[in-house]
């Protein structure tokens, strides 16, 4: 289904896939399918969708329920919770909360009171800033080491009260509490690390391609 124009409505519930050339405002919106919206997006309640969302403008909304693959080209505000499975790419998200399992690229700001992520899939984001920061990556068994199959998730800068990693790699960390899980690795830090896995590293390190058939 194809919308020419822009959507107003109080509430909708949508199934298979819908394009919008213009602007979508809603007290509640449901998707279920593939969703295109070329203006912005402006939801004052919840807005749920599944099958994958494309944005070439802003979202707003409430409350947001994400799966699929989400790509929005304009900032990503959600006034309570932020619940992204699947595939996230925005420019920047504002959030009072944010529940993230899969992957996602943030090349900007991510601004919220708590901020959780499981990365399943290589990730990178910028600057998170919250009170509570959970960043965990999937650890890789022993054969997947052996074979190189080891998840790359960067994070340029965490700034939080309490900030717990696991699995990922960070440039900065500021926090008066820093729990360091398996495999988290922290290049420079400001605060106290409160617990720290003995996989864990911290300081600049080195990195250069595996050579052929050298797996330790």
């Amino acid at each position: 289904m194809k919308v020419t124009g822009d959507v107003d409505v109080i509430a909708a519930q949508l199934e298979g896939t819908v394009s919008i050339a213009g602007k979508l405002t809603a007290g509640a919106f449901r998707s279920r399918g593939a969703l295109e919206v070329e203006g912005p997006v402006d939801v004052q309640g919840m807005l749920d969708s599944s099958g994958g969302l494309h944005a070439a403008s802003t979202v707003h909304a409430v409350d947001a329920n994400l799966r699929g693959e989400v790509l929005a080209i304009g900032a990503v505000s959600v006034d309570r919770m932020l619940t992204s499975r699947g595939s996230l790419t925005a420019p920047s998200l504002s959030v009072g909360g944010l529940t993230l399992e899969g992957e996602a690229r943030i090349p900007g700001d991510i601004v919220g009171t708590t901020v959780t992520a499981h990365f399943k899939r290589d990730s990178v984001l910028w600057t998170v800033r919250a009170r509570s920061v959970i960043l965990r990556a999937k650890i890789p068994n022993l054969v997947e080491k052996v074979l190189g199959r080891q998840m790359a998730v960067t994070i340029r800068r965490v700034e939080a009260d309490t900030v717990d990693l696991e699995g990922v790699d960070v440039k900065f960390v500021r926090s008066p509490k820093i729990t360091l899980g398996r495999d988290a690795h922290v290049t420079q830090y400001e605060g106290t690390i409160v617990r720290r896995h003995p996989s864990s590293r911290v300081g600049f390190e080195s990195r250069s391609p595996r050579p052929y058939g050298l797996w330790r």
